[in-house]
Order: C-alpha cells, then structure tokens, then sequence
C-alpha cells in the first residue's frame, strides 16, 4: 500500500464485503472523480487478490485418526489468507477474494471470512451448492493426497472481477493450465485498460501451474505463457511433470535440488531474451528462485542532453564497420526513435539462482520461545502451504519488495498454513501503556498465538547466520 493512500479512502473504497460496491463519496465528486473511474482509482488500493476457487474441504485421514468435515479450503482460501497475514487492519483491505457461497454453506466459516475482515466479494447462490472437496491420505504419508471434487466446481474468470474494485489489483493470482494462462492473462488486461484507460497500470501476474497438465505435452504452452507472467511458480513435482521425470533422487527417493536446478536452467535457456523468474517450491527443501539475466524489465532510454550527448558514442543501425562495438549493437533493441544507443543507459539484471530454506525443516532446532521447531512436531497438514506461499510471495512484490524478500514472506506465511488442519487461528490483542491497551494502545494480532512479523524476523535473522 502506498503510504499516501489514507486509511479513510481505502475504508471508504472497501468497506463492502457483501458482495456490492460503494458509489464514489460526495468527496470524490467534489475532487472531480467520474463515477465511471472509481473501478480504476481503486487500482491504488486493493494489493493481491486471486483467482483461486474457494472449496469446502473433508480432509480424510488414515485410521485411527478421523476425519475432518467443513474445513475452510480452495487454492483461492489460502492463498488469501497468505496474503492477510502480512495485512493487519486497515491494510486487510487490500486483500481480494472471491467467494461463491452454495445453499450448504456452512455459518461457521461465514463468521470466520467475516473475522479477517477483508475485501472477500461473498456471492450467495441459492441454486447451487457449494464447491466442495474430498482430500484422502494414503501411504502413511502426509504428502501422498489425493483430491475430487464432490460438488460441482464453480472456476472465476477475469469477467468475475469485472465492475469491482479487485480487477485493479496490483498482484493478481491465477492458478491454472498453460494455455488458460494466457487467455486469462489477455483478458485481464483487456478489462483492466477498458475499465480504467486513463489510470491502466499493468498488474504483478504469478501464476501457479495446475498440477494435472504439468506434462510434456504441456511443455511447449508453458513456454508461451511465460512471457506473460512476472511470477512462475510450480512445485518441484509439477516441474517435473513439464520435463518427464519425477523430480526425485533416484538413490534416497527424496526431492532432488539437482533436477530442480537443471529443469529451471532448461525453461530459462529456452527463452533467452525474455525476462521472468520461476519460483520453485520444493516442501521440506524450500523453495528455489531462478531468474534469468538481461535487460530489465521496464527500463527506458534517458532524455537525451547536451552533455550526455558528448560523452556516448553513438551507433546508428543498419551495416558494420571495422570499429563496431557489437555489444551496443545487439543492444539495439533499446534503440530510441532516432536509431541511437547509449550503453550507459542500459540496465542489465544479472539473474538469480538461489535456495532458500523452508521455515520448518528437518534442521530446524527447538527455541526456548517454540518460535520454531522440528518438522515432525510443528507441521501437522500441508494441505494449503504452497497455496498460502503465492499470497505471501505475491502481496510482498505488490508493496514493492524483492524477489528474495517476497520468498521469505511466502516461507513464513506458509509456516503458518500447515501448522494445523485447515487454517491458522486469528486473535487480537491490545498492547497499550500495561493497562491492556485503555490509553491508545493498538490492536496487536497473532496467528496461532504468534506475531507474524516476529516469526518473519526470526526467519531472516536465520538466513543471515546461514549459507543461504
């Protein structure tokens, strides 16, 4: 959130979660905003939202353990709440989803939405049940689920954001095939400049593969969607499934870094001069950013000066000569309108190769404060994690964060996610002068009984003593 966005204009702009929308204030009038450009001036306030589905999951364990029923789920649940996490009020606001809400829809996760007061578009249907979800584990293992859909599904569109304030999103999450990719990519932006041409601004993408069609027959739509994408971001086992292996140390039968690393090496090589980044999310082993180098995304060529001008030399396009400098050349894609190159000016992104290390992990030692511990003791259901990831990750690049500092949010939200069957418990607490908050003190939260910014600096504090 820009810090110059205050608190009563995004309250103003977001305080529906009914699924209407405010009319512009007689404010907003007065400062001359059309009624038809508040969609596009709200662009400034919503951060993340996502078109994930929202699902009612029955988790279903291996006895003797029960089942769990009516747990609050979907790729669209979590990966929203990745994203509230590092949004306490006001700034839950800026957080986007979409819920459809069938006639089972149970009151229990209608008060639970409510609670993380967000700018969740609840759309109740009475023709419809709710979508809903079997999850079943097998194979004495947490991380062998199998998944259908018990209930008709209900997929958003880029045509659902439409006429809300959640099309402008700054950070827009999708999770789908290779080649919806580019047409919800396409669609988005075709709205996005309709419904607000004077203030269109081109959102952070991070599309999360969906994992029945990472194949090698899907490899080559993969290919073409990414240069429309900022963000890339399968599991290691979906990008595995993209170059026909199983992404699995043939000896121990764990994740393999190496294949991950050369699957990544392989997507990057084959579109050289496009620039993107792939974030791999590996479970126990983390995640793993690959970005390739380049020019930079964005970059433009500087205002000619009279004392620029002396100092460049200057190359015009069309025929060698002896002296030619062929690394300004090739950089004649930065050419301005008169044919000329300043090497100077242009801005050159070295890439990224880099592990960083999950929050929970076989490594992980016990605090005296249980800010973390072991794997086995700490992580109770992954359902959602990698989910959760993408929300963090994605509202962290929407306020301007690195890629690097966007992994570390998305680590640290998904710590939260699978600490527990369906999603972590919200409480607020007032932290004033000791006398519980009576002389001005803020309403302080915790997840799970843990401040997110605390577990967030133990987490950095972690990557700093470490060699990653």
């Amino acid at each position: 959130m820009d810090p110059e966005v205050s608190e009563t204009t995004r309250t103003r702009a977001l305080s529906r979660t009914d699924g209407t929308h405010p009319d512009p204030s007689p404010d907003d009038a007065a400062a001359g905003a059309e009624p038809e450009a508040a969609a596009g001036d709200c662009q400034d306030m919503i951060d993340f939202v996502t078109l994930g589905m929202f699902i009612i999951d029955e988790i279903e364990y291996l006895p003797p353990r029960p089942p769990v029923r009516d747990v609050l789920g979907g790729a669209g649940s979590y990966s929203a709440l990745g994203a509230r996490l590092f949004s306490p009020p006001p700034l839950s606001k800026s957080v986007g989803w979409i819920v459809d809400q069938g006639t089972d829809f149970p009151a229990s996760i209608t008060s639970l939405i409510s609670s993380w007061d967000t700018s969740a578009i609840l759309r109740p249907n009475p023709d419809h049940l709710t979508t809903r979800g079997w999850n079943g584990y097998s194979g004495g293992s947490s991380d062998h689920r199998a998944f259908r859909y018990t209930t008709p599904k209900r997929r958003l569109t880029a045509e659902d954001l439409s006429g809300t304030p959640l099309l402008h999103a700054r950070a827009i999450h999708i999770i789908c095939s290779p080649t919806r990719c580019r047409d919800l990519v396409t669609e988005i932006l075709a709205r996005r400049k309709k419904e607000a041409p004077e203030s269109y601004t081109r959102p952070i993408i991070v599309w999360e593969p969906v994992p029945d069609l990472c194949t090698p027959e899907e490899l080559l739509n993969c290919t073409n969607a990414l240069p429309l994408v900022d963000i890339c971001s399968p599991n290691h086992a979906e990008l595995a499934g993209f170059m026909g292996s199983d992404g699995l140390d043939p000896i121990t039968g764990n994740i393999s870094r190496q294949q991950v690393e050369q699957s990544c090496e392989q997507l990057l090589a084959s579109m050289p001069l496009q620039s993107y980044t792939l974030v791999v999310r590996a479970g126990e082993k983390g995640c793993y950013i690959a970005k390739n180098g380049g020019r930079k995304r964005g970059a433009t060529t500087k205002k000619k000066s009279s004392s620029t001008a002396k100092r460049k030399k200057e190359y015009v396009r069309g025929g060698l000569q002896h002296d030619t400098d062929m690394e300004a050349l090739f950089a004649g894609l930065l050419q301005d309108e008169e044919g000329f190159v300043a090497r100077e000016e242009i801005e050159v992104d070295p890439g990224i190769e880099k592990w960083m290390p999950a929050y929970y992990s076989p490594t992980t030692t016990m605090d005296a404060d249980n800010t973390a511990g072991s794997e086995k003791k700490k992580v109770v259901d992954p359902t959602g994690g990698g989910n959760t990831f993408l929300g963090g990750l994605a509202v962290a690049l929407a306020r301007g964060k690195t890629i690097e500092e966007a992994c570390a949010w998305g680590t640290v939200a998904a710590s939260f996610a699978i600490e527990q069957v369906g999603v972590p418990v919200l409480s607020a607490s007032n932290e004033g002068d000791g006398d519980g908050g009576s002389n001005g003190g803020s309403a302080t939260e915790r997840w799970n009984g843990v401040k997110v910014e605390d577990r967030l600096s133990e987490y950095q504090s972690r990557l700093l003593a470490s060699s990653f």
